[in-house]
């Protein structure tokens, strides 16, 4: 795992690079966060490809515990990557409302991430 740094708005933010899954239960969360944390980063950029699959199926709970720690230590996380492809209503209606926090967001390309945490 590599983490990139960028500066936007004199907001420290990690971007995670890794051709492995890097979150695959609650406790990678937590690891994770506290390996930004330490590092002085705010915010954490995530790719889908990275995170279990099982966190974008709802019924798991997953998804809502990762976010609810990453929102309790008020560490900001966007998750890039295509959410189209999950047919799941409720997981569009979870995304739609996670995008309205701005705390945390699902965004398609690394780009959008940066923008969003720059406001």
């Amino acid at each position: 795992m590599i983490i990139k740094s960028h500066t936007v708005n004199g907001v420290k933010i990690a971007e995670v690079i890794s051709d492995k899954i890097v979150i695959e239960s609650v406790q990678d969360g937590l690891d994770l966060m506290g390996d930004i944390y330490y590092q002085g980063f705010d915010k954490v950029i995530v790719y889908e490809k990275n995170i279990t699959p099982d966190f974008f199926d709802l019924k798991t709970k997953l998804a809502g515990e990762i976010l609810q720690k990453f929102s309790n230590y008020r560490i900001g996380l966007a998750i890039v990557g295509d959410f189209s492809k999950h047919e799941s209503k409720s997981l569009q209606d979870f995304i739609f409302e996670s995008n309205k926090t701005r705390h945390v967001n699902f965004v398609t390309m690394l780009e959008e991430a940066l923008e969003n945490f720059s406001k």
